[in-house]
């Protein structure tokens, strides 16, 4: 990098998740612990293309570490996808003489940046923060954990209804494409069935399942399904099968939603958050650039933001593994 950094933005984009707010705080702090100024943008990209942006500093993040959402909040933006859209919000930066941009967010957050550093050389850096965790790259996004514990938080509390009703429920949680979701809380949640995209169970064998907890005397059930589960067109297609092939089942349905995306982070959000903030304007600072902050191995990793962008999440098979022998 041959310019010296002396101004880093920071952005959010995309969904919202646990856990941004701590990490806004911690690129500020760092920012301001190494005499760096800050500045934060509103709305993502659409809020760069507009000059909305705030100069901060670390009194400006006090009080925000523990709470969900985020300050900066969050949109998409149709106009960055275009040229014109993005000499718009490079014109912006450098009106501000803003040197460098730590983005928060999921896989569009990233294309976009890449994009953007591709046609202008502006130095970006990357930190994951989506509930879904499928990000390559690192262990734990930022807000994982806490959706987790709210999920399983939820399924507790249901269980105690179908527990005295003898019912069966058909929980749907979010993983549009990976069961990371799905698959943690089904085994932490002790979830008789978990069905997620990675694995196509099929309705036979889903309902030799169902048939096979009632032969050993369970009179209830809860079936864990990730959104983007391939074994029906929908959670509410699934209820209406196991009620016409099993009538002893009284079934109901739970779509959890947005839910799972809000409430205060959990403490290993939260210092996850702070670590990632660090890494990423220090990163900045070595002159490093298009990458990825991540945890692998429990330390910070960099990884390219390509590779994180195109690179897959797999499902923890051992994990797999142990949700088939808990639910024996």
């Amino acid at each position: 990098m041959s310019k010296t950094i002396k101004k880093i933005g920071v952005m959010t984009s995309g969904g919202d998740s646990p856990g941004m707010n701590a990490a806004i705080r911690s690129v500020v702090r760092t920012c301001a612990y190494h005499n760096i100024e800050c500045a934060g943008i509103y709305r993502g990209y659409e809020g760069m293309i507009e000059g909305d942006f705030i100069e901060m500093n670390a009194r400006s993040v006090k009080d925000i570490i523990n709470k969900g959402g985020t300050i900066l909040k969050s949109a998409r933006s149709k106009e960055f996808r275009t040229e014109e859209g993005r000499k718009k919000a490079y014109e912006q930066l450098t009106k501000n003489k803003i040197d460098a941009l730590v983005v928060i967010g999921g896989d569009g957050t990233f294309t976009g940046a890449l994009v953007f550093n591709k046609e202008y050389g502006f130095p970006v850096m990357g930190i994951p923060g989506t509930i879904d965790n499928d990000i390559f790259g690192t262990s734990h996004t930022l807000g994982f954990d806490t959706a987790l514990n709210t999920v399983v938080e939820a399924i507790d509390k249901i269980r105690d209804t179908a527990s005295s009703h003898n019912r069966l429920f058909f929980i749907e949680v979010m993983g549009r494409d990976v069961g990371h979701i799905a698959l943690n809380v089904g085994v932490g949640a002790g979830a008789e069935e978990i069905l997620i995209p990675e694995e196509d169970l099929g309705l036979d064998r889903l309902l030799e399942s169902l048939r096979k907890s009632r032969r050993s005397g369970k009179t209830s059930s809860i079936v864990i399904v990730a959104e983007g589960d391939k074994i029906g067109k929908n959670v509410f297609e699934l209820k209406d099968y196991v009620e016409s092939n099993m009538s002893e089942y009284e079934v109901r349905v739970s779509v959890l939603g947005h839910m799972q995306r809000g409430g205060s982070p959990s403490c290993f959000d939260r210092v996850l958050a702070s670590r990632m903030g660090v890494k990423a304007v220090e990163s900045l600072l070595e002159g490093k650039s298009n990458y990825m902050v991540g945890l692998l191995d429990d330390k910070m990793a960099l990884t390219p933001l390509e590779k994180a962008v195109k690179g897959i999440s797999k499902i923890n098979m051992e994990l797999l593994r142990v949700s088939d022998i808990m639910t024996t």
